[in-house]
Order: C-alpha cells, then structure tokens, then sequence
C-alpha cells in the first residue's frame, strides 16, 4: 500500500506560536482518517500543511512525493493539483453557474480543450449526483447540493488524497449524511480521504484511523 504522508517529530507554527509538536503520522493510499479535537487544538492548521498552506517549522514532512520542508513555491500548484479540498463554507464563486466554477478550476490547472472540460465537468458532476444542477447558480442549490459540487470540485484532477475539513458543519443531519455517504463511496474507490470533524456520529458509523488532538500534540486512537 503506498505511503502518501509521513511526518516525523514535526513543529507547526502560526505567527511563532507553537500549535503541534513531534507530530509524528503516516497514512496509506485508501485509507479514511478523522481529525478529531475541540477548536483551536490544530486540526487545521495540520490539514493546512498538507497543502503548504502552514509551512512545516522543524521535523521531517514528506506529502504525495514532496519534501515539505524544501519545497520550492513553483512546485505548490503541482502539489495541490494531487489533492482535493472540501472546505465548510464551500468556497463557491457565486458570480458563475456550477459548470463554470468547474471550468474555472480546470482552466487554472492547465485544461484547455473546452469540449474535454466540458465533458469531464459532467462526468464528476454525474459522480455526485448533481449532473442535472450544472446550470444552476450557487444561490440556487441547498447547502447539500452546494457541498456536491465542492467535492465534485475536489475530484477535477483524480486526486490521490481528500482533505474535507468540518464538509458537514454547516448542514442538517439528513443531507450531511448524505455527504458523508459520498466520501465513503469516495473512499472505497480507492481516494484516501481525511476527514476534520467534531460528529462523533460519523466517527462511529463510518469506521476509521482516529487521530485525537490535545494539549498540542496528536495521538493515535487516544481521547
């Protein structure tokens, strides 16, 4: 099974202040991971460094091929072209239908045949069960049709790694059920996919690597 993150004895910083220490993690090609731990004790911050967006502050971090500590800013958009990120509050340009959000991000990432796009904009629209809505403005979608479209978003580029960070925080019970399913199915095609969240529910529906942050540290399997 191949390694996709490993982090050894890893400090992570904002503005000097010390949020994780000796973070020490590996995760596999297919596995479902949850970030578990109240607000503020780093689970995003942790999320955020896989993508560069915190910069490792000592330790050893390697991310989808990655030397995270010397990796060089021209080499960022490659990194994040390999994942996809669920985020909260969806992140939508509410100026342009669905279809067009999908586009743009294809466009960014270096598409440039419109059929092509445009066909495969549909074919991962058809995946999360919104191939009818891609005419649709953001206004005009439910949260749950909204957090579709985000994933869909998220899997552009067939990436190797999901990071959902709180994806059902902002949605009812029904519908982030629903959501959840998604990233299982997700998940069992093979996508690993790292799931920030405080709804023990999921946690104990859809089994997974537990990783509980405390005191600015992470443990394994540990409340």
């Amino acid at each position: 099974m191949a390694e996709l993150i490993r982090y050894s004895a890893v400090e992570l910083r904002q503005l000097e202040h010390v949020v994780l220490s000796d973070v020490n993690l590996s995760v596999n090609n297919g596995e479902l991971v949850y970030l578990l731990g109240r607000v503020g004790s780093g689970k995003s911050t942790l999320m955020k460094s896989f993508y560069a967006e915190v910069p490792i502050f000592s330790g050893s971090a390697q991310v989808l091929g990655y030397e995270m500590c010397k990796i060089k800013r021209r080499e960022i958009p490659y990194l994040r072209r390999q994942l996809g990120i669920v985020f909260q509050d969806f992140q939508l340009l509410t100026d342009r239908t669905v279809e067009d959000n999908l586009m743009f991000v294809l466009r960014a990432t270096g598409w440039s045949d419109k059929r092509l796009m445009k066909t495969h904009v549909q074919e991962v629209l058809s995946q999360v069960g919104m191939a009818q809505k891609n005419y649709k403005m953001p206004h005009q979608l439910s949260g749950g049709e909204q957090q579709r479209v985000v994933i869909a978003r998220a899997l552009l580029n067939s990436p190797q790694l999901i990071l959902a960070d709180e994806p059902t925080g902002n949605l009812d019970a029904e519908t982030g059920a629903e959501i959840m399913e998604l990233l299982m199915q997700i998940c069992k095609a093979g996508t690993t996919v790292i799931i920030s969240t405080h709804n023990m529910n999921w946690v104990e529906q859809y089994k997974g690597r537990n990783l509980y942050f405390k005191d600015g540290h992470v443990k394994e399997g540990e409340r």
